[in-house]
């Protein structure tokens, strides 16, 4: 990944988090254990294999989570909301670090 790439994953790894903190700041302890929950729990699928740590580590589903919950079909819990932003956050920050997707052993892509 070229310094540039990197660059702009930071920039958006900034921004996620900052937005992250907002909705928490905003909305309490229900926000801030999603956040918390999903800005970790990505990377335990490594545990059992390199495609399911793939899967959740592609920005598309975090994205279409968030599109619906602005459109308003998931109702109004926040929580629906701050959690696709923390997993957000953590795609940004394992690509920020050079870290990307793995083999089907887990091992990282070279």
């Amino acid at each position: 990944m070229s310094v540039v790439q990197r660059v702009a994953w930071a920039a958006l790894a900034l921004f996620l988090l900052a937005f992250t903190v907002l909705e928490v700041i905003n909305h309490g302890i229900p926000a801030l254990i999603a956040a918390l929950l999903f800005l970790i729990a990505p990377d335990l699928p490594l545990l059992i294999g390199g495609r399911y740590y793939n899967l959740v580590h592609r920005p598309w589903i975090p994205l279409a989570v968030l599109v619906i919950y602005s459109a308003g079909l998931l109702g109004d819990w926040v929580p629906l909301f701050t959690a696709p932003l923390g997993w957000l956050t953590h795609i940004a920050l394992d690509r920020t670090f050079g870290y990307s997707l793995r083999d089907r052993d887990g091992n990282r892509r070279t």
